[in-house]
């Protein structure tokens, strides 16, 4: 299985290149999220991320060492949204840069008095339209909580495929233009009405920032948490699922009905 996945990938099987079983198992083991996969798609991801490591450059800012199981995890994580889209999503840049803590990023802002503001805004991470994305390495397993930083960014990404992120990226054929906007605009107006109540809120106070921004924390809690976006949100998952082609809350139910699918070893892995 593993030699099929490289020639897929068109890796070779040197050493320099080599993802042995224990190293997919030890990465996997700290991303609980992809045991929601049914195994096509597991095997399918795994190829993906193979390509997307070929075809991507990892770089570490303020003398970062980027380790194997760094770029394993990120790659495992950024090609999960595109599973079933195809690695043809991410084109048109190449670079990655990991950072050991949070982010600063210089910005300057103009006030409605004329005057130049210059500060540092400290990030977790960020996407650039054509250019990199930007990720804070926070170490240690993903907790499925709803969190990622990774798939947040790489839904940037996405959305910024037909132009600056607005929260309406490209949708496939079929998919409507009219019920992704009904489902998005009712979600996010509900959202910020909770937050203006002083409500307790399913998604991060974080999304109702701008509708990019909850596009991209919707897709976090889609992948890690997706029965709880269901349940809260079931317009907006079921767009989610359309446009991802995954049903991650399907593999979340039958996952919890058989314990013992969780930690799945793969073909030839025994």
């Amino acid at each position: 299985m593993l030699n099929f996945l490289k020639r897929v990938a068109g890796l070779d099987t040197t050493d320099g290149n080599r993802v042995t079983p224990e190293h997919w198992a030890r990465v996997e083991a700290g991303l609980p999220f992809l045991d929601y996969l049914d195994e096509p798609d597991r095997v399918r991801l795994r190829v993906l991320t193979l390509e997307f490591l070929a075809e991507k450059e990892f770089h570490g800012a303020n003398e970062l060492m980027v380790t194997d199981d760094m770029m394993l995890t990120i790659a495992l994580q950024a090609c999960l949204p595109i599973v079933n889209i195809g690695l043809d999503a991410y084109r048109g840049w190449v670079g990655i840069i990991v950072y050991p803590g949070d982010i600063l990023v210089p910005r300057r802002v103009l006030d409605d008095d004329g005057v130049v503001h210059e500060f540092a805004d400290s990030l977790l991470g960020e996407a650039w339209s054509n250019g990199p994305v930007l990720l804070a390495w926070q170490g240690g397993p993903e907790a499925s909580d709803g969190v990622n930083v990774v798939i947040h960014e790489f839904a940037h990404k996405l959305d910024m495929a037909n132009g600056e992120a607005d929260g309406f990226p490209r949708l496939h054929a079929g998919m409507s233009r009219q019920t992704w906007s009904n489902a998005f605009s009712q979600a996010y107006e509900h959202l910020c009405n909770q937050i203006d109540a002083g409500e307790d809120t399913v998604l991060d106070p974080y999304a109702a920032e701008h509708p990019a921004e909850f596009f991209a924390v919707a897709s976090e809690v889609f992948f890690e948490t997706p029965g709880v976006l269901e349940q809260a949100y079931r317009a907006v998952y079921q767009q989610l699922r359309a446009f991802y082609r995954l049903d991650p809350a399907a593999g979340e139910r039958r996952l919890h009905a058989e314990p013992s699918r969780a930690g799945r070893v793969f073909p030839n892995e025994k």
